[in-house]
């Protein structure tokens, strides 16, 4: 066998294996969001955002399965995701919704866990944000507002985020009219709860972030987050646009939990320090892992 294609038997290996871990977690993603439901909100007569507020609606108005509606007001956005996003994302997609869509008739004879309305749209907020979060932290999507919003932020002036808020206002205003008012505030509540909750999944407890510092004592600096916080930094050369003088500036990658240490250390070591934090989407190689502190 030659050193090419043991090369590519490994690759096909390690493709396989993602595979497999993306299917698991977005099974597990669907079959949450689906016990939040059907076990928490929906016997509560409180509903989710999108496309599943709008399939709990027309369940609760028509006396047909929950399942039903999901899969089948989500398959023509299944189809649009294929088109226009691409054939990883839809097919995540399809498997999700589909999974959910099952598991929502399967857990309907199941009675709710709870009848205390705040417990039950707290816990199911909650349940259905790990959910939904594990399902978009590994690629897919279990609602077709998403994948609308996606679309239609290429054309608006507006976040995906900002333009799926603007549609959930409506589906959840209308659960006053199907259900009752203060099931209505209940609802928001309830996904108010998922929104913050799929935040925190997909981000995570450690998300990190970049920090920029520039200092008239940049070692001094340096050497406290290396030894205070097990951080790497990296000195980049600047030069004052003002002034014209050579400037140090210290770059380095924290979580938001190490964020106050952080500035801790700047006001300690340098009151008049300039410092920049911001939020980083993803960090990868170099040595980001913390090292051990003595």
């Amino acid at each position: 066998m030659t050193e090419l294609s043991k090369v590519q038997i490994q690759h096909q290996r390690l493709s396989k294996a993602k595979i497999v871990k993306r299917a698991t977690a977005i099974f597990i993603g669907a079959v949450l969001m689906a016990v939040g439901l059907e076990i928490f909100l929906v016997p509560n007569k409180v509903i989710d955002g999108g496309i599943t507020g709008i399939s709990i609606m027309l369940s609760h108005i028509t006396g047909l399965r929950l399942g039903i509606f999901i899969f089948l007001l989500n398959l023509p956005f299944f189809f649009m995701g294929y088109k226009q996003i691409g054939k990883t994302f839809a097919v995540s997609t399809l498997f999700g919704i589909t999974v959910l869509s099952i598991f929502t008739s399967l857990f309907h004879p199941v009675p709710a866990f709870t009848e205390d309305i705040l417990l039950a749209t707290i816990f199911g907020g909650m349940i259905l944000g790990i959910g939904v979060g594990l399902v978009i932290r590994y690629g897919g999507a279990l609602d077709g507002t998403e994948i609308l919003a996606i679309l239609m932020n290429k054309k608006l002036p507006f976040s995906v985020g900002e333009i799926i808020m603007f549609f959930n206002i409506f589906i959840l205003g209308a659960a006053g009219f199907v259900f009752t008012w203060d099931r209505a505030m209940y609802s928001i509540l309830a996904y108010v709860i998922a929104f913050k909750t799929i935040d925190v999944v997909i981000k995570g407890l450690d998300e990190s972030k970049s920090a920029w510092i520039i200092s008239d004592s940049p070692e001094t600096i340096g050497n406290a987050i290396m030894n205070r916080l097990g951080r790497g930094v990296t000195y980049l050369s600047g030069e004052g646009a003002f002034s014209g003088d050579d400037k140090k500036v210290i770059f380095c990658v924290i979580t938001r939990l190490e964020e106050a240490k952080l500035k801790e250390i700047v006001e300690e070591n340098d009151p008049n320090a300039f410092l920049a934090i911001a939020d980083m989407a993803e960090v990868r190689g170099g040595r980001f892992k913390k090292r051990d502190i003595h």
